[in-house]
C-alpha cells in the first residue's frame, strides 16, 4: 500500500491562490487597498494659488472624499507653470494613493511645447473625471468696448495697446485667446499671472483691462466691476444667457476644459476603484455641487475606463492644435 502525506486545505487553498494571483506584492496591495486604507492622510495637490476658484472646488471636493473614505485628504497648492506641478511633482511619487493631484488641460498640452518631467498618458492613472471649466474673456466695467466686436475694432485701431491678463503661459485662457486673436486679425500683448486670485487682484487695481479665465470674473460681472464680453463654449452659458459665445460673434473658437483627479502610474486597480467610488460620491455632496454653481462649473463624471481614453484623445488634439498654432517645441 501506498501512503501519501495528508495535505490540509489551508495548503491547497495557498497553492490554489499563488496560481490565480500574480505576485505576492500584489496579494499585499489588494489586502490593504481594501482593509487599511487609507491609514494616514491623503495629499490631493491642487495645482494652483490657494484663494482661487480652482482652489476652493478642489478644498470641497478634498473634504468630501475624505468622509467617504473615512479618512483626511490634504490639499498642497502649487501653482505654476501652467497648472502642471502637480503632475510633475506626483509621478515620481509612491502608487500607493498617498499623493493624488488635479488634472487640468494643460497637463496633456505643455508637454508639447516644452520638455517636461512626465508623459500624461504613460505616467498618470486617471481615476476620475468630476467637472470642468467655463472661459470668458472680461473687461473693466469703464473699459472703452462693451462687446467683442467692439473689443477687436478697438484692438485694430490701436494696434498693440491691447493688453490681457491670464493664468499662465500655456494655459487654456492663454491659448484660447491667441487662437481667437489670430482669427480676429488683432494683435494683443499677454501678461501672464500665477493663478486666479492674483489675476482678479490686477483687473480689478486697474493693473489690466481684459482678462481671460475661468469664472472666477463672475461674481465681479454680477457686481458690474467687471464686464463679461464673451464665452468660450459651444453654448451660452446658462448663468449668463444674454452673453454670447465666441463663435457666436464670428470667430469660431471653441475652448471646454473637463478636469479630474489621477495618481502615479502603476496604481493597484483596487485601490483606484476605492478612490474612484469616492471621488464619485462627492458629486452627490450638496456642498460640493455648491462650490461648482459658485463657480459655474458643470458636473462633468467619466469613469475610470473613460477618464482614461479621454486623456488619450485629448493629448493627441492638443498636439495637432500647438502645431497649428506654431507653438510646438524645437
Amino acid at each position: 500500500m501506498t501512503h501519501t502525506t495528508p495535505i490540509s486545505r489551508r495548503t491547497v487553498l495557498q497553492s490554489a491562490a499563488a496560481l490565480v494571483l500574480p505576485s505576492s506584492a500584489a496579494i499585499i496591495s489588494s489586502s490593504w487597498a481594501q482593509d487599511k486604507f487609507p491609514s494616514k492622510p491623503i495629499t490631493l495637490i491642487a495645482p494652483w494659488p490657494a484663494g482661487g476658484s480652482s482652489d476652493a472646488v478642489m478644498r470641497a471636493l478634498a473634504e468630501s472624499a475624505g468622509r467617504a473614505l473615512g479618512g483626511t485628504i490634504i490639499v498642497e497648492n502649487k501653482p505654476g507653470v501652467g497648472g502642471t506641478l502637480g503632475a510633475t511633482a506626483m509621478v515620481t511619487a509612491k502608487p500607493d494613493g498617498y499623493t493624488l493631484t488635479q488634472l487640468p488641460l494643460g497637463i496633456y498640452r505643455l508637454p508639447h511645447m516644452q520638455k517636461m518631467a512626465f508623459d500624461p498618458v504613460k505616467d498618470i492613472t486617471h481615476i476620475v473625471g468630476l467637472t470642468g471649466y467655463t472661459f470668458g474673456l472680461a473687461a473693466t466695467a469703464d473699459a472703452p468696448y462693451k462687446t467683442l466686436k467692439e473689443m477687436v475694432a478697438y484692438a485694430k485701431a490701436n494696434p498693440g495697446k491691447v493688453s490681457y491678463g491670464h493664468t499662465g503661459t500655456g494655459t487654456t485662457p492663454h491659448l484660447a485667446i491667441e487662437e481667437f486673436a489670430g482669427k480676429a486679425g488683432i494683435d494683443m500683448v499677454d501678461v501672464p499671472y500665477k493663478g486666479s486670485a492674483e489675476l482678479i487682484q490686477s483687473i480689478l487695481g486697474g493693473h489690466i483691462t481684459l482678462m481671460s479665465g475661468t469664472t472666477e470674473f463672475a461674481p465681479h460681472v454680477k457686481s458690474g466691476k467687471l464686464r463679461l464680453l464673451a464665452t468660450l463654449g459651444r453654448e451660452r452659458n446658462k448663468a449668463f444667457p444674454d452673453v454670447p459665445t465666441v463663435k457666436e460673434s464670428g470667430w469660431d473658437t471653441i475652448t471646454e476644459s473637463p478636469f479630474g483627479i489621477g495618481g502615479p502610474k502603476n496604481m493597484d486597480p483596487n485601490l483606484v476603484k476605492i478612490l474612484h467610488d469616492a471621488f464619485k460620491k462627492t458629486l452627490d455632496d450638496p456642498k460640493v455641487l455648491e462650490a461648482f454653481d459658485k463657480f459655474y462649473q458643470p458636473t462633468i463624471y467619466m469613469n475610470t475606463a473613460d477618464y482614461t481614453a479621454y486623456a488619450v484623445r485629448t493629448f493627441a488634439a492638443e498636439k495637432k492644435t500647438i502645431e497649428r498654432l506654431g507653438m510646438s517645441a524645437k
